[in-house]
């Protein structure tokens, strides 16, 4: 059985359980170094949400929707290549999605972000789609980056939040044909490791821009990436991703009574 939503009929939309769990992939085109496609963050976020709804799609009724490719990536604006939206024509775009989701009994929404650019905005459209439209909203990432207080390979320094190590390693399993790892240098911003508590993960968080650092866009080390390194850690995400949809399918804040 299909559970990709837009291979149903009409009526087979409107026929679907309230408990049902809608999965929009969201990521992004944008550059990420001279040795990553463009796609990196849709290719992850994509890869993810049809792997993790296919596995445990049955067990959750799980719903794959179509994947949102352009997002707020404006911190990347600066390099050809990247297709970037502004926050109020993306807010503007998951409230439209929601809104027209709200015709169907699904009452779960889950918004499967793939890039880190997008995190603080998703949780804005969480909360102004539940308000709006009734539908219980949750938002996902294959793995919290660390610039969100994750964790990044420790000769990163903290820092390898764009185009390092893990994903290099991660389009090294999913999409070889589209990286360059000979063109890859280290590119780790050393210069912020004197800041205690301004810094990626931080007390103090700053606006930035991905050229701020000095770097080629690049902000972190792929030099060390492996196919290998990937596998383990995409299949690490699909078992996380397993699990968080369980919750979610079964999710409810009410008191019990």
């Amino acid at each position: 059985m299909s559970r990709v939503f837009a291979d149903l009929r009409a009526p087979q939309a409107a026929d679907l359980s309230p408990d049902a769990v809608a999965v929009l992939p969201i990521g992004s085109i944008e550059q990420h170094g001279p040795h990553l496609p463009l796609s990196t963050d849709l290719v992850v976020a994509e890869s993810l949400a049809h792997d993790a709804v296919e596995t445990y799609g049955d067990a959750h009724d799980l719903w794959l929707l179509p994947p949102l490719a352009y997002s707020k990536s404006n911190e990347h604006a600066w390099s050809a290549g990247t297709l970037w939206l502004s926050a109020t024509t993306l807010l503007a775009v998951l409230d439209d999605v929601a809104r027209c989701l709200a015709t169907t009994p699904v009452r779960r929404l889950v918004f499967l972000n793939g890039h880190g650019g997008n995190s603080a905005l998703l949780q804005v459209a969480a909360r102004d789609v539940r308000l709006a439209h009734g539908l219980r909203t949750f938002v996902m990432h294959p793995s919290l980056p660390a610039d969100h207080g994750g964790t990044s390979p420790a000769a990163e320094l903290g820092m390898g939040i764009h185009a390092g190590i893990d994903e290099t390693s991660l389009l090294l399993h999913l999409r070889p044909g589209l990286v360059r790892l000979d063109l890859g240098v280290r590119s780790v911003p050393e210069q912020l490791t004197g800041y205690e508590r301004v810094r990626f993960g931080g007390a103090v968080s700053f606006g930035w821009l991905s050229d701020d650092f000095g770097t080629d866009g690049t902000i972190g080390d792929p030099t060390s990436a492996t196919a290998e390194r990937g596998r383990n850690l995409y299949e690490a995400m699909v078992t996380a991703a397993g699990q968080s949809l369980a919750e979610i399918a079964r999710f409810d804040p009410r008191p019990s009574r």
